[in-house]
């Protein structure tokens, strides 16, 4: 998999929004994000999906621990992803995600319920 960046559009190289990186991990089926995952990065977090779960394996990981945010439809591009595994019998297992998911997933238990997380 080759990095993913986007975020050309309004903010875009004043700091306003982290460009998204996704880079494949080393020894795990799956990727790790870096940046923010908002409006300006969605198609690029949209692209990183589909390719994270077009991998084989029963489960596949999805490192978010140099995510910074992740806004509300990040969350359910992620809870969408989740459940489309979970309906192959496989799983999307979430690694070090940031507060904001954290928060999200707390506040809105049912609506999350197809995340999980490693301990």
């Amino acid at each position: 998999m080759t990095s993913l960046r986007k975020g050309t559009g309004a903010g875009a190289g004043t700091g306003a929004t982290t460009p998204l990186t996704v880079l494949p991990l080393r020894d795990l089926p799956g990727a790790r994000l870096c940046g923010s995952c908002d409006l300006e990065t969605r198609q690029a977090l949209s692209a990183a999906l589909g390719v994270v779960t077009g991998m084989p394996g029963a489960v596949v990981h999805l490192d978010l621990s140099a995510v910074a945010f992740l806004d509300p439809a990040a969350v359910a591009a992620l809870v969408q992803a989740s459940a489309a595994l979970n309906g192959e019998g496989r799983r999307l297992l979430l690694h070090d995600p940031p507060y904001s998911l954290r928060k999200v997933v707390e506040m809105f238990p049912d609506e999350c319920a197809a995340l999980e997380v490693a301990a």
